[in-house]
């Protein structure tokens, strides 16, 4: 199982970034997906989860209405489009799958809201 996040960066509150994670060595469709992320000296939170078709999905209280996540299955990638990026949002965030009872992870992607 291996997950790459790509699509972090430094972008100005109010801004909006798009993150990808593609996946590989596992099928896929078949297992849901989620986002995580780790602000420094804090622990690491979910953010965003959905199920393996897509149908069903789930954010933290601090992300909602503003945060989307998707999935294309064809293309092993699931998205997490960040809107209205707040200071507070700044974190490490990580792909995140169970497989066989096991947890996981991505290498991160680091994102940075300030002015």
């Amino acid at each position: 199982v291996q997950l790459v996040e790509s699509g972090g960066g430094l972008v100005q509150p109010g801004g909006s970034l798009r993150l990808s994670c593609t996946a590989s060595g596992f099928t896929f469709s078949a297992y849901d997906m989620s986002w995580y992320r780790q602000a420094p000296g804090k622990e690491r939170e979910l953010v965003a989860g959905i199920s393996s078709a897509g149908g069903h999905t789930n954010y933290a209280d601090s992300v909602k209405g503003r945060f989307t996540i998707s999935r294309d299955n064809a293309k092993n990638t699931v998205y997490l489009q960040m809107n209205s990026l707040k200071p507070e949002d700044t974190a490490v965030y990580y792909c995140n799958t169970w497989y066989y009872g096991r947890a996981y992870w991505g290498q991160g992607t680091q994102v940075t809201v300030s002015s």
